[in-house]
This record gives structure tokens, C-alpha cells and sequence, in this order.
């Protein structure tokens, strides 16, 4: 499977978990080879998990389970476009309610510590409006947690 260009996810021995979530949360995911580790590692025994080849919205990924030295932070996130708000409420909660932590902006991180940005096309058109509906849209972004579409476009109106 492996793409001239493919996202690396370091997992400490959640790879396979993780990839499994995703592929049951978002469409056009799923998961491909499960590659055991051929043989004894720093963080890890033979036989176990050592990488899974998925993919996330059609983006491909290897999560790989490097042990608990590397965290993920907010440099890299996943962006979810949604076209409502029931979309929007679906992947929040499900990443939120799945042991995920809510943050500011769209933002959430999964259990696993990746992040996600969860944003409706709705705010991206706001934020590309006359400078005045922007500045109205994004005054309202920044007081949210997940994204509410009706008070983005009642800020966008004034």
C-alpha cells in the first residue's frame, strides 16, 4: 500500500485501535495490512503490532507503535470538512465521547492524543466573506468548542 506520500502516526501500542476507530467514524477509511513485528524492538516483543496501513477520509496513514516517547500535539491535525451541522455533531462526539478531549475552534483530540479539526464549509465561506461578515464569523469561531452553523451564519448576517 505504501504512497509515494503517506502520514506516519506514532502510536504507543495503538495503532490498531486507532485505525479501527477512524474506519468506522469517517467515510472513504478504512484499514489495510497489519505488519507484526518480525522480531523484538526497544518499545515492543515479536509478534505484536508493529504497524497498520489505513486510511482517514481517503488520506493514506500508517500508525505506527513506536512506544510512549513521542506524543502528538497540535502541530498536525486532521480536517474534516462537514456540510451541516449533523455531520459536525456526529464526528465531534464521536471523537469527544470516545475518551477525546473538546478544545477551542473546531478542535478536539481523540483518545489517542491526535487532534482534529472538525469544520463546516459553512465557516470557511465566512471567513472568505467581506472583511466585516469574516471578522463577525470568526469573533463567534472563538468563543466555541465544536462549531455551531446557525451562529456562524447569524454572526456572518450581523
Amino acid at each position: 500500500m505504501l504512497n509515494k506520500n503517506t502520514i506516519c502516526l506514532w502510536y504507543d501500542k495503538e495503532a490498531e485501535a486507532a485505525a479501527r476507530f477512524y474506519a468506522e467514524v469517517f467515510p472513504d477509511s478504512a484499514i489495510g495490512a497489519i505488519i507484526r513485528a518480525p522480531g523484538d524492538y526497544p518499545d515492543g516483543k515479536q509478534g505484536e503490532v508493529l504497524v497498520v496501513e489505513f486510511t482517514v477520509a481517503g488520506i493514506p496513514c500508517i500508525g505506527l507503535n513506536g512506544g510512549p516517547s513521542i506524543k502528538h500535539n497540535e502541530c498536525f491535525s486532521f480536517q474534516i470538512a462537514t456540510e451541516n451541522q449533523e455531520e459536525t455533531d456526529r464526528y465531534w462526539n464521536a471523537i469527544v465521547n470516545n475518551g477525546g478531549e473538546e478544545s477551542a475552534c473546531g478542535w478536539c483530540k481523540d483518545k489517542w492524543g491526535v487532534s482534529w479539526q472538525i469544520t463546516p464549509r459553512v465557516l470557511g465561506e465566512a471567513l472568505k466573506a467581506s472583511p466585516a461578515e469574516a471578522k463577525r464569523a470568526f469573533d463567534a469561531m472563538m468563543t466555541m468548542r465544536k462549531i455551531d452553523i446557525a451562529a456562524i451564519e447569524a454572526a456572518r448576517r450581523g
